[in-house]
């Protein structure tokens, strides 16, 4: 089961990040986060940048509205989507 939590600024989700896959994609859940393909490298921050790029186009918000809140250098993250609320979230999701 996904890790959420939300409150009045947007929601807060678990991400694990699998960097150099052959394309940008959701797999699954691993464990209690939402597992993420991306082929960007774990190299400069390029990762991460692509992570928050990915998942805003995913959850339709702006780039902007991605915030890495922790595991800026490892492969578990916790992100925040500003804007949205956990049912919004799901939703685009699919969950």
């Amino acid at each position: 089961m996904l890790y959420l939590q939300s409150d009045a600024a947007g929601v807060t989700f678990k991400v694990r990040v699998q960097p150099r896959a052959a394309r940008n994609e959701v797999s699954g859940l691993w464990e209690d986060s939402l597992k993420v393909r991306l082929n960007a490298p774990p190299v400069d921050g390029e990762a991460n940048r692509a992570c928050c790029r990915f998942l805003a186009g995913l959850l339709q918000v702006p780039v902007g509205a991605v915030e890495i809140l922790k595991g800026q250098t490892g492969r578990s993250k916790l992100v925040r989507v500003h804007g949205l609320d956990e049912q919004q979230l799901r939703q685009r999701l699919g969950l």
